[in-house]
């Protein structure tokens, strides 16, 4: 990949204080043409970010909300163009300037946007129009955060051996967008673009906020069985009143379900429903895992996995997931399990039926002498009581003492 930087403006952020009332200054340092960049310093410094900044991955839907790199998309009403979102047109005038004077013009008003978010913190921030060949003739856009750094020390001379910085920058926790997207090289999304930031700062999504980014993966997930379970509560309760009181009571169920972090089996599909439903979810995410815990046994795999490879089922009133496939590895400590030369699947659940029913009898078992030992205390107790325990008076209740 050959990058060819057309212009770079280097600003310098400075603040005191972490809210929003902190004072924050910006000072615009100098803007690069090409010529001017390859004989600075900061070629050797940003070359290799632009070259790993392009090749990151993202995925448009990520697997949680705070994953570091995103895809955004610029956010457009119905029956409008990219023209109608004012990040979509500060990019392009970056994108599109044709003289240094448009492009630091254009850089300039980027970093008074960025002052006004609430995330602000002292640092150098670099917009640069870069060129990448031989995919396309247009430039890209880049903008990089980089905090400063405190406390740096570097060695100095034998006298005083080392000499402190008090202001560095370096590419450690660098924040940065690129637009436009390219998801697979000689593709453009024009109406996307790719950040990179700290999880908990959320730098970039503040400041632009004419963006938008896709739900996670789990979200999705999430929204799509929830709406095959509204539709299989029409199915069953067609015909229904909506305040009939069954349906009510499984609506609710359902709900406490799908809030609930920890869920339980609900026993309400067929095992064709739930093969339908998944294969309506692979199509979202062909990847899509799989995870699930039996009495504390963690199972993972694929969702493709299930019916194929991972069988669910009943057994002796309990349940039994089966796995099957080529072969097994082991990691780290020994296990006499490696020694094993499996038995037939035949054989496995007939001992299982057999555990079973060992457990069962001796559960019976325990219950009788738990019984036969409670019984053997009430007869001794009985025993061992005076005919008139119950009334203090040493009278028969249907005697009346002499003094009466």
């Amino acid at each position: 990949m050959d990058l060819s930087v057309q212009y770079l403006s280097f600003f310098v952020i400075q603040t005191e204080g972490f809210d929003q009332d902190s004072s924050k200054t910006y000072k615009h340092y100098k803007t690069l043409n090409r010529d001017q960049y390859e004989d600075s310093e900061l070629k050797e410094f940003l070359d290799g970010e632009f070259v790993r900044i392009v090749k990151r991955k993202a995925e448009l839907h990520p697997s949680s909300d705070n994953v570091p790199t995103k895809i955004g998309r610029f956010i457009v009403e119905p029956g409008h163009e990219w023209t109608s979102n004012p990040n979509y047109n500060l990019f392009q005038r970056l994108r599109m300037a044709y003289s240094l004077e448009a492009f630091a013009e254009a850089a300039d008003e980027l970093v008074r946007m960025y002052m006004d978010t609430a995330a602000v913190r002292g640092g150098a921030l670099i917009a640069a129009s870069v060129k990448l060949q031989p995919y396309f003739d247009e430039p890209f856009v880049f903008v990089l955060k980089c905090d400063f750094e405190s406390k740096i020390a570097r060695i100095s001379d034998e006298n005083s051996l080392i000499s402190h910085v008090d202001r560095a920058i370096s590419a450690r926790n660098l924040k940065w967008i690129l637009y436009p997207h390219m998801p697979e090289e000689g593709m453009l999304e024009e109406g996307e673009l790719k950040i990179h930031q700290a999880s908990h700062a959320r730098y970039f999504e503040d400041f632009l906020r004419f963006v938008t980014y896709e739900k996670p993966i789990p979200e999705v997930v999430s929204d799509h069985v929830l709406d095959m379970v509204h539709h299989y509560m029409e199915d069953k309760w067609q015909g229904h009143e909506p305040d009939h009181e069954g349906r009510q009571q499984e609506e609710q169920s359902l709900e406490f379900w799908a809030a609930g972090e920890k869920r339980e089996l609900q026993e309400k599909w067929q095992h064709e429903q739930v093969m339908e439903a998944a294969a309506r979810l692979i199509e979202v995410k062909p990847e899509l895992d799989m995870k699930f815990k039996l009495d504390g046994v963690t199972v993972r795999g694929k969702l493709t996995d299930y019916g194929s490879r991972i069988h669910l089922g009943r057994m002796n009133g309990k349940y039994v997931v089966l796995i099957e496939g080529e072969s097994f590895e082991f990691e780290k400590g020994i296990s006499p399990i490696e020694l094993l030369h499996p038995d037939e699947l035949e054989a496995v659940l007939e001992r299982m039926r057999n555990n079973a029913a060992r457990a069962a009898a001796e559960a019976a078992h325990e219950g009788e002498v738990a019984a036969a030992a409670a019984q053997e205390t009430h007869i001794e107790s009985a025993a061992g009581e005076p005919a008139n325990a119950g009334n203090s008076t040493g009278y028969a209740d249907d005697d009346a003492p002499p003094w009466d």
